[in-house]
């Protein structure tokens, strides 16, 4: 089975391409600029007509948030409209869709855990126009699968571990946000979570389609409580680490805000699949000993 997944220097893509090998009975190629790019109309269409797939993940997004509430229409035009023509393009094709989508489309106001039937209510731009991308999904292609995780990071690009990680090793002064909680979430997890999909639709089942499904890493944190135990999972791999001190959203200087407690329900998918994510701290040490491996080969 031949998976096209879009956004070729994306963190989940690339666990996505390192998690592929076990798997010998799917393709799986990730794609990106020049080849495909978001930013223009049209060059999806194009890559994934030449690649003629059986299966789309769109991984791509425009995921710097702050940065969204300064370029509004780019947001859009990655995030929303981009979603839309890689849904069509999918469905012209033949292929099944996969798309990527946040948390950030939730208002954090909730009591619980957010289910996929939560009233999405948005905070800011990115959450927004990640919110008009799956309408768009929606609109283009019935036959989606719209899959909402929260937190990324992983070794690969830039995220909240391998920034704090750097920030560390620089030697400044850590201050992490204590009021917002949310489920972090492993992009190799993540990854496992797409292969199950994408096994289960190589059987010839058609699992989930035209749903929406919540996976992230199991357990809920804060940003503080996520930053303290990198720094933990840091000091036990030999790298350098540095004291973490808690301070309010309201004294954290971010143009977005964002939600308060986004922390996703992933029951339905453990339901239909069968997975079960693991908890966010263990995979956490995981993914810091793998950036402490890297480092010293790379030294």
């Amino acid at each position: 089975m031949r998976i096209f997944v879009t956004g070729r220097a994306g963190q989940l893509s690339q666990a996505l391409i390192a998690r592929a090998p076990a798997f010998p009975d799917l393709a799986v190629s990730a794609v990106g600029r020049p080849d495909l790019d978001l930013e223009r109309p049209g060059s999806a269409a194009r890559a994934i007509r030449t690649a003629a797939p059986d299966v789309v993940v769109n991984a791509a997004a425009f995921t710097a948030v702050d940065r969204c509430e300064d370029e509004e229409a780019r947001a859009y035009r990655i995030n929303a409209d981009a979603a839309g023509e890689v849904a069509l393009a999918a469905r012209e094709a033949g292929a099944r869709l996969i798309h990527i989508s946040t948390d950030h489309v939730f208002d954090g106001a909730s009591a619980s855990s957010w289910r996929e039937d939560g009233v999405p209510n948005p905070l800011n731009v990115y959450g927004r126009s990640k919110l008009a991308g799956e309408e768009q999904v929606r609109g283009a292609d019935p036959d989606h699968l719209i899959l909402r995780t929260a937190w990324l990071y992983g070794p690969y690009g830039d995220n909240f571990i391998t920034r704090i990680l750097a920030r560390a090793a620089a030697g400044q002064r850590l201050e992490v946000v204590e009021d917002q909680r949310g489920s972090p979430t492993s992009t190799f997890d993540l990854a496992d979570g797409l292969l199950a999909i994408l096994r289960r639709w190589g059987s010839g089942t058609h699992a989930g389609a035209g749903e929406t499904f919540h996976l992230a890493g199991g357990g809920a944190a804060s940003r503080f409580d996520l930053a303290v135990a990198a720094m933990e999972a840091a000091a036990a791999s030999g790298l350098p680490a540095a004291k973490v001190n808690p301070v309010r959203s309201s004294e954290w200087p971010a143009k977005a805000r964002g939600p308060t407690d986004s922390t996703l329900d992933c029951s339905k998918f453990r339901t239909e699949f069968g997975v079960i994510m693991p908890q966010w701290r263990q995979s956490l040490e995981q993914t810091v000993r793998a950036i402490g491996e890297k480092k010293r080969k790379e030294s």
